[in-house]
């Protein structure tokens, strides 16, 4: 009988650090055994901000960015085991979304993606066998390669009778349409575009904090009309699925250009506006490619930011708002739970990408298998 136990990571366009976790995919539903949390270094953090964006030197300085996170995520697999009591045989494969620099699917010459954070030194430190790269089968086969997670929240959270839409609300936000069952109506999903992304940014910028708790930062300013109808203007917000984006759009470049005409405005106001935005972005996405949608369920980080929530509420009286919190499953750790499932699929052999969803050619197995040597190594 196979071995139900699998190790997700994820470190995501949030920047903040590395999430673990460690389940049991024996039954229908996924069971947590463990979970752990690593920050990244405020060093590793900067270089990936850096490695973004053109740069010098890059190619020397992505390769050894490639080491260290492979080193990193290494250790903070072996720190979740040692939670856990669980030795590093009792489980099959550890899923690792690695570290995303760039992410260009509609390049016209060539497109990409391109995570860093090295399989290889990542099995051989931890002797468990690691499955990673999944992103770019997907792009191989003309799709977009993100977002990967539809077919797992399908597999969760599709519901017979009741139209489901799921929202992850990281660095950037995406959906997952799940469609009641007894309509026969296929799944789909994208990018909505900045989650918390800018909202980091911009608080760290002016109060030097990682994050808005709660939301409350924005809660204190007023929402600048213009300014908000001047950030939708941007031509990803129109531009019709299949679409992803990542940090080489949404970052705090793009935030300067937009706030050129505006850098008078409160900084608290600035926040609110912000919040507006993933919020009204979000709720524009549904209305336009899920307008069936009854439930709007959150995970990720920003399924803690209340005004977030809030907004999104208000925003319509067409569904009821929750988080995977009511479906017991924490917000924190749906999308790693997500690459440890990605990482059976593979081992399995079976195609886990959604071609509807990433506008991909075909349904292909994602991710490449690094296996473990005999012995494990240390840096």
């Amino acid at each position: 009988m196979e071995n139900a136990l699998y190790i997700g990571l994820m470190s995501g366009s949030s920047l903040d650090g590395v999430d673990a976790v460690l389940v049991d995919l024996s039954g229908p539903f996924p069971e947590l055994i463990a979970s752990h949390y690593r920050p990244l270094p405020q060093t590793i953090t900067e270089e990936i901000s850096r490695l973004s964006h053109v740069g010098k030197d890059e190619l020397n300085r992505a390769a050894m960015l490639d080491r260290h996170l492979g080193h990193l995520f290494a250790d903070t697999v072996l720190e979740l085991l040692s939670k856990s009591g669980i030795p590093a045989a009792g489980v099959s494969a550890i899923g690792s979304h690695g570290q995303t620099l760039r992410h260009a699917p509609d390049n016209e010459q060539a497109p990409y993606t391109l995570q860093v954070g090295d399989a290889y030194t990542i099995a051989l430190k931890t002797g468990i066998t690691t499955v990673a790269d999944f992103r770019r089968a997907d792009i191989a086969a003309g799709g977009q390669g993100a977002p990967l997670v539809p077919a797992f929240h399908a597999a969760l959270f599709q519901d017979s009778q009741v139209h489901r839409t799921l929202v992850n609300i990281g660095g950037m936000a995406n959906l997952s349409i799940l469609p009641a069952k007894q309509s026969n109506q296929p799944i789909s999903g994208f990018d909505t575009g900045p989650g918390n992304v800018l909202l980091d940014t911009w608080i760290q910028l002016n109060q030097n904090k990682s994050y808005d708790s709660d939301g409350l930062w924005a809660a204190s300013g007023t929402c600048n009309q213009e300014l908000l109808t001047h950030m939708l203007r941007d031509s990803f917000f129109h531009k019709p699925p299949p679409k992803s984006t990542g940090r080489e759009l949404f970052s705090l470049p793009w935030l300067e250009r937009q706030l050129l005409r505006y850098n008078e405005l409160p900084p608290e106001d600035i926040q609110a506006t912000l919040l507006q935005l993933t919020a009204v972005s979000i709720e524009q996405a549904v209305t336009q490619y899920a307008p069936k949608t009854q439930e709007l369920i959150v995970c990720g980080g920003g399924a803690y930011n209340k005004e977030l929530l809030k907004q999104l509420d208000r925003l319509s009286n067409q569904w009821e708002v929750s988080t995977t919190q009511d479906f017991n499953m924490a917000p924190e750790w749906v999308e790693a739970i997500a690459f440890a499932w990605l990482a059976q699929q593979r081992l399995a052999n079976k195609p886990a990408n959604c071609p509807v969803v990433t506008g991909a050619s075909q349904a292909v197995t994602l991710g490449c298998v690094y296996s473990p040597a005999k012995s494990s190594i240390s840096e």
